[in-house]
């Protein structure tokens, strides 16, 4: 037998391959059983001259007339993992970051043996975008274990919108699910954002549940190596005093848990209920981030997630009083745009039929009914005069999760002022020893700035604590709206309110009506009308609750009127036909206009949510107001240009998603000059998480986009070419 063959059935022995679909899962592609990886595969040998009868075998060689595959069947290469890995990485990942992008220049190509020829005959993988998904492939086949692979062409060169998505769905959920539990506390704990000189694991539980308390104290005990520390958190109101005293010692907050059967043993074992991180540097149940990752999440059919999420919220409400910016210690006081109940009842559309669904539903709106009336109608966020509300969190001194050279240029001058070191005046005034008014006012701001979600942003700096936002003040509208008709409508309006979600004026089985939510949302919307809402230049804008005056910086927060219902139909008009032209560029929605945001240099750097970024909170909710009042092209037409910009992005470098876009950049958009960077960029071979609101606005985006757009963004075409080509095809 010739060494040749030899060597092709050894390779056989140790090959994975996917069964029949090019396109599956990689656990399922690269991860099958030995006994599985070789059904209906085609076979690994050349075509004869002569006529080989069926009972031979690959030991009996035949004069080949030619090593030309002439089969019909997919192409398929025979690849030795680490050795193609190797090779492709030294010959065109020029700039040694792992990653095969449009910045390399090497020749963008590399010959592979087919399987078809057991290896012998060789074809070109050319380009870029072949060259990339290969890099992916071979690092996810050698994450599995994989020492050879047959690998399906179609998966180097299939389509990029089905890619993306596919990945979204099979693996980047998955790697973006948490859960507090014994599977990996130690990896959900982990806080890169912890300063201290003995970071560690630690999770604190509220007093209302007892049987967590008793749950973490196990898995401290039985595994000492991960050093979990247990502790109780304070039992009453929390104040800014007590959540600074937590600072030294910062840790994950608890979330909601439920008993599942492990079908292994047939017990029931207690798991948390699990949740989608942002990504990144983001390890936490972020607030607003679980809302739109759950705008994706419905669209796969993950309800399981979503509504996990929901309930998760629910019991940040009833044990912390609020939905918190993320389950950390150091946000107890702090929480981020409200968008509970329009995620409830995307969640309850879907589960109506099931059984517990109705209860589901109950606890959710009850949940922001507490939230509304102790959060943010409540002092210190409710202005009294105009009855709206403001992002206005507690606290005291520098924001712990922010590294405290983040501010250096804002600290030091009063560190020479009191004739300290930066540290020494940093732990002074976080302690009370100094008082310095100044610094006070300014971290008042910031706090409300990192509430708000828009951290940061010219259009809130030294200005947010004081500002009722058009988006904050939509969101409640919303919630107004959305409490109404749904006591209304599935709850034979008589709501009762038990006593663990009664908060302030509200009495044990007060019951509600849908009465009273009218009213207050009529009542917004009138306040938003006469101070919010600009007639002359058809747009809406922040206002300063203290000045008492309209602050002029032009946000596209001003189309959540229209995803929120609050903005009229010639309101609506003005925003699409006014507003909507000073926003729109090549990538989508720009986050504001150039001109408020003003000049940016070394003095004035620019910041993430401002000119020229894009986000994909401000993309979804646009899209979805538009649609509301009956604009569908040009919502089509922002989806496609956001959509188009994701693409090309994850086609030319290396399949990467990230967490936001300079939407000016037509080639290069996820490279951003901000003072956060991006998250989502920093992956060896492949990404296997994306980020989670991108994720969500490329699968909700696709919901939006027409047929023929959906196949133009296969080609990574432009919105302008593919408008010329429709037109001249009669299509438009």
């Amino acid at each position: 037998m010739s060494s040749q063959v030899q060597m092709v059935q050894q390779m056989r022995k140790h090959t994975a391959s996917s069964d029949s679909d090019p396109f599956s899962a990689a656990h399922v592609y690269y991860g099958k059983d030995e006994e599985n990886k070789y059904k209906n595969q085609p076979r690994l040998r050349t075509y004869s001259t002569h006529v080989v009868s069926s009972n031979k075998t690959l030991d009996d060689i035949y004069r080949r007339g030619s090593h030309d595959e002439t089969t019909l069947t997919p192409r398929k290469f025979l690849i030795d993992v680490e050795t193609t890995l190797k090779n492709l990485l030294e010959q065109e990942d020029t700039d040694h970051n792992m990653q095969i992008t449009i910045d390399d220049y090497g020749p963008k190509v590399l010959s592979v043996g087919t399987a078809g020829s057991n290896g012998f005959n060789r074809f070109d993988i050319r380009g870029t975008y072949m060259l990339s998904n290969l890099l992916q492939e071979l690092t996810l086949a050698k994450g599995y274990g994989c020492r050879n692979i047959v690998l399906d062409e179609a998966r180097l060169n299939e389509n990029p919108v089905n890619r993306l998505s596919r990945l979204i769905k099979t693996s980047f959920w998955e790697g973006l699910t948490r859960s507090i539990d014994h599977r990996a506390i130690e990896v959900v704990a982990r806080d890169p954002k912890d300063w201290t000189n003995d970071p560690r694991c630690r999770i604190y539980v509220p007093r209302g549940a007892p049987e967590q308390y008793n749950y973490y104290s196990k898995i401290a005990k039985e595994r000492p190596e991960i050093r979990l520390d247990v502790q109780w958190l304070a039992s009453g109101n929390i104040t800014a005093e007590y959540v600074k005293s937590l600072n030294s010692k910062p840790g994950l907050l608890a979330l909601a848990m439920d008993q599942f059967l492990d079908v292994k043993t047939g017990k029931f074992e207690a798991m948390g209920l699990p949740f989608v991180v942002p990504g990144g540097r983001f390890n936490e149940l972020y607030g607003w981030d679980s809302y739109m990752a759950s705008l994706g999440l419905l669209v796969h059919d993950r309800v399981d997630l979503a509504k996990s999420m929901v309930i998760n919220f629910c019991f940040c409400i009833q044990h912390y009083g609020k939905i918190l910016n993320a389950n950390r210690s150091y946000y107890l006081l702090r929480s981020q745009p409200p968008f509970l109940t329009d995620m409830a009842l995307r969640v309850y559309e879907k589960i109506r039929h099931e059984s517990g669904a109705l209860e589901f539903l109950r606890t959710a709106i009850l949940a922001a009914i507490k939230e509304y009336h102790n959060v943010w109608m409540a002092a210190p966020r409710l202005d009294p005069v105009t009855g709206l509300s403001r992002y206005r969190p507690d606290g005291l001194g520098v924001p712990p999760e922010t590294e405290a050279s983040h501010f250096t240029h804002l600290l030091e001058p009063f560190a020479k002022k009191h004739n300290m070191t930066f540290k020494q005046f940093v732990e002074a005034y976080n302690d009370g020893v100094v008082s310095e008014p100044e610094l006070d006012e300014y971290f008042l701001h910031d706090r409300a700035v990192r509430e708000s979600g828009h951290d940061t942003s010219y259009r809130l700096e030294r200005v947010c604590a004081n500002l009722a936002t058009i988006d904050l003040n939509s969101l409640l509208y919303k919630y107004e709206t959305d409490i109404a008709r749904t006591i209304r409508t599935v709850f034979g309006d008589k709501l009762v309110i038990p006593a663990e979600f009664c908060t302030g004026n509200v009495k044990p089985d007060q019951v509600e009506s849908s009465a009273s939510w009218d009213r207050r949302a009529k009542k917004r919307k009138a306040m938003i009308d006469r101070h919010l809402w600009n007639e002359g230049k058809g747009m809406y804008f922040d206002y300063d609750t203290v000045k008492r005056e309209q602050i002029t910086y032009e946000s596209a927060t001003c189309f959540w009127a229209m995803w929120a219902g609050v903005a009229s139909p010639r309101q609506a008009s003005a925003l699409v036909n006014r507003a909507l032209p000073k926003f729109e560029v090549i990538g989508g929605l720009v986050s504001g206009t150039e001109e408020s945001r003003g000049a940016v240099g070394i003095d004035r750097p620019n910041r993430q949510w401002d000119f020229p970024y894009g986000w994909a909170p401000q993309q979804m909710l646009a899209w979805t107001g538009f649609i509301r009042y009956g604009y569908q092209e040009e919502a089509e037409r922002l989806a496609y240009k956001w959509l188009h910009m994701i693409t090309k992005a994850f086609v030319d470098f290396n399949g990467v998603v990230v967490e936001k876009y300079d939407v000016t950049r037509p080639i290069d958009p996820h490279k951003v000059d901000a003072e956060y960077g991006n998250q989502g960029g920093d992956f060896k071979g492949v990404a296997t998480e994306g980020f989670g609101w991108v994720n969500a606005s490329y699968i909700y985006g696709l919901q939006i986009v027409n047929a023929h757009m959906k196949r133009a963004l296969g080609a990574c075409t432009p919105y302008d070419t593919f408008v010329k080509a429709t037109r001249l095809q009669g299509f438009l």
